[in-house]
């Protein structure tokens, strides 16, 4: 009798799936692999680990999974939106981990810190997002979708056949989230592309900018979101450079947590988390200025004359709020409707369509995960509408709220266009989910030989002796100290958990508390100019004018014990958290005009 072959816990569980599935009767023929209903397939797929460059599936990894119980009464699939993006093989993962072991730490200079839209996205080039392929009311939705399904196999071979996988970014390959884009280009009267004042050519597709702006004929504004975690001199140098490359543009400035830069920050706020009592989304910068650039664009098409009135009201309620709390801010505010839109978004829509129907304008929020857009939109309503998180692809489908009777805003998924960007920038910039990176050690290195974290954090080397003397420092080096120093450990073996340390270091820099901005081509050697520049004087003044003046805060150091529990639980769960604030306000560095170290975040006796 042969020997019995083990069979282990996790097999079982899948057999016993795969049979359910069966009795379910479910046509893989069906789907395709971007709009996959059947678990055991895409667990099959997901095994499966290789880096064929020549494959169109390129076998991709699913992000986010949903506790799900089978298909809905509608056949709703909670996981038809998860993150899809392609996976690294195991040999690159671990040549990964290698370097971070051996690479030495090298700062790079400010000119490296300069990016060009150009080596990024290359324009012109395959580097696009997929249209939506021509249709008529005759056809069926299977028809369509059948012909939409091919048209993206199709843009993800041209893709990656022109360039390889170690080239290339990280960028969805879900057909289900690109038809939301689709449906809400299609239903917008003006377009919002919200992008992050740290990196805003990491979230401006050049590709975007043709399409809406030639064949669909919009208007497209540029929002400059999150301005508090950078310099003001930054800020206008950016501004200015959009407008030079990109002159149908319309800028506008928007920050939901606005502070006043001319306040001294506190050194020890890195680790240190606010938490607001009061009308904080009333105080929201940018609001003023995204209308009048709407009333450019409507000409008089549109009255918005509700909606700057509703401005107004803010204004002399965070006058004289006393913070009284959030829910007393949701009982008192008018009422929004909200509306969540799920399988309309591959219903069809007409491809032109009447602009401004029934005086109402709708604007489409757009961009890539983490950049506000959420936060934008409750900074607009003036209180939580909408929950915000700072796990890419919290919002899973888009969805309307009406500001006032004539203005309509709609929330789209974050969507991550193909570029030529390190992907440990793209780590950095809060588009993959930290908790899910296989190896996050090279995400710190690239942020370390940027900034001096280890000195920021008045971090220890693991083999120094003496602490007085230069020691190499590595990735890995960065991680075990932090590790050591916050009392990260494993369960089992009680050693330095450096895979935690180095996901709460990348937290830190996604929250802004170990601010990495990047500059426009020619910053340095201009960055006299843009510091007195009159622009920058006056978005000083701006910030100080809605500065938390009837605001309370409260700031919480987490503690820096053995145990750690209260710190660990957040490092744990801050992204799989159901609603977060994705614009946690921290410390700026930088953020002041007057020449100091934008690096002396942590006094000595903080950590």
């Amino acid at each position: 009798m042969p020997r019995k072959k083990p069979f282990s816990v996790k097999q079982k569980k899948k057999q016993l799936q795969d049979k359910r599935e069966r009795k379910r009767g479910l046509q893989d023929g069906l789907r395709s692999s971007s709009n996959s209903r059947s678990g055991s397939r895409e667990r099959r797929e997901e095994q499966t680990d290789t880096s064929d460059g020549e494959s169109v599936t390129h076998h991709i990894r699913r992000l986010n999974q949903q506790p799900s119980q089978g298909l809905g009464p509608r056949g709703y699939d909670p996981n038809r939106y998860r993150l899809h993006f392609e996976r690294d093989s195991r040999e690159e993962v671990e040549r990964r981990k290698r370097a971070a072991r051996e690479q030495v730490l090298q700062p790079v200079s400010a000119e490296l810190l300069e990016l060009d839209i150009q080596e990024v996205y290359q324009p012109g080039s395959v580097l696009d997002f997929p249209r939506r392929p021509p249709w008529s009311y005759e056809m069926s939705k299977e028809q369509l979708m059948s012909q939409e399904e091919r048209s993206f196999q199709e843009y993800l071979g041209k893709i990656h056949g022109a360039y390889t996988s170690e080239k290339l970014s990280y960028f969805e390959h879900n057909l289900e989230t690109w038809r939301q884009l689709w449906r809400v280009l299609e239903m917008s009267d003006i377009v919002l592309l919200i992008t992050d004042i740290r990196h805003p050519v990491v979230n401006f597709p050049p590709a975007l900018y043709e399409y809406v702006t030639g064949e669909l004929g919009l208007a497209l504004v540029l929002v400059l979101n999150k301005v508090d975690l950078a310099p003001p001199a930054l800020v206008v140098a950016w501004k200015h450079y959009f407008h030079q490359h990109y002159p149908q543009l319309h800028i506008v400035l928007f920050s939901s947590f606005p502070r006043d830069p001319r306040t001294p920050q506190d050194p020890s706020s890195v680790l240190k988390k606010s938490r607001r009592r009061g009308r904080g989304w009333t105080r929201a910068l940018g609001p003023e200025q995204l209308l009048r650039a709407c009333e450019a664009i409507t000409a008089g098409k549109v009255d918005l004359s509700s909606w700057r009135e509703k401005i107004a009201r803010d204004v002399a309620g965070a006058t004289w709020g006393n913070g009284s709390g959030e829910e007393e801010e949701e009982e008192d505010g008018p009422a929004v409707l909200v509306e969540q839109q799920t399988d309309s978004a591959m219903e069809p829509t007409g491809p032109t369509r009447e602009r401004y129907k029934d005086g109402v304008v709708t604007i489409g929020c757009v961009g890539f995960p983490n950049v506000g857009k959420s936060s934008l939109i409750n900074g607009l309503v003036g209180r939580k509408v909408v929950s915000v998180s700072r796990t890419p692809g919290h919002t899973r489908y888009f969805q309307t709220y009406f500001l006032t009777p004539s203005v309509k805003l709609c929330d789209c998924p974050g969507l991550i266009f193909p570029s030529l960007l390190p992907r440990q920038l793209q780590v950095l910039a809060g588009i993959y989910p930290i908790a899910q990176i296989q190896e996050p050690y090279t995400a710190v290195g690239y942020l370390a030989s940027r900034i001096p974290v280890q000195v920021l954090l008045h971090l220890r080397h693991p083999e120094a002796k003496d602490p007085s003397a230069e020691h190499p420092w590595c990735a890995w080096d960065i991680c075990e100290a932090w590790a050591e120093k916050r009392g990260y450990k494993t369960a089992k073996a009680a050693r330095n958990d450096v895979y935690r340390a180095a996901n709460s270091l990348l937290r830190l820099a996604l929250d802004g508390r170990l601010s990495l901005c990047f500059h426009p081509p020619g910053y340095n050697e201009q960055k006299g100019t843009w510091e007195s520049h009159p622009e920058t004087t006056e978005l000083v003044v701006l910030q100080g004018r809605v500065g938390p003046a009837g605001d309370e805060e409260e700031e919480e150091e987490e503690e820096l014990s053995s145990s750690c529990e209260e710190e660990g639980e957040e490092d744990r769960d801050a992204d799989e958290e159901g609603e977060g604030d994705e614009d946690t306000p921290t410390s700026a560095p930088g953020s002041s005009l007057a020449a100091r170290n934008p690096y002396a975040l942590l006094g000595e006796d903080e950590c």
